[in-house]
């Protein structure tokens, strides 16, 4: 793990920047199922039952709400098809793509995590 005993640290005013940029982001990405919908969808375009059976244990009424708020911050888009019956189809956005190495960090972040919780 990486010490920051001999780096600068930041300034009050770069601390309280950083800060609320990372409120920011934990105001759009709050929540256990936000960043996994994403993940999810990265991969490839899915209906509403599709993306249900990937990501257990998240309710339909869950779900619904989630997909709503990822597609006001711009990083889910619904598409409706006039089939019979009607298609609705989510997919990620380019705009979710810039979450790509946050997701990665996340990913590493939680590997370490438990393995250091296992003990090993």
């Amino acid at each position: 793990m990486k010490t920051i005993e001999y780096e600068i640290l930041p300034t009050k005013d770069e601390c309280t920047g950083s800060l609320k940029n990372v409120i920011d982001a934990m105001y759009v990405l709050n929540g256990k199922w936000k960043l996994a919908l994403i993940l999810c969808l990265v991969q490839s375009s899915k209906r509403f039952n599709e993306i249900q059976k990937e990501i257990r244990g998240i309710s339909p009424k869950v779900l619904a709400n989630e997909l709503k708020d990822l597609e006001l911050n711009y990083l889910v888009t619904r598409k409706v098809y006039s089939t019979t019956p009607v298609s609705i189809i989510y997919e990620a956005t380019e705009y979710s793509r810039t979450l790509k190495n946050v997701l990665g960090e996340l990913s590493a972040w939680g590997e370490q995590h438990r393995m250091k919780i296992k003990g090993k």
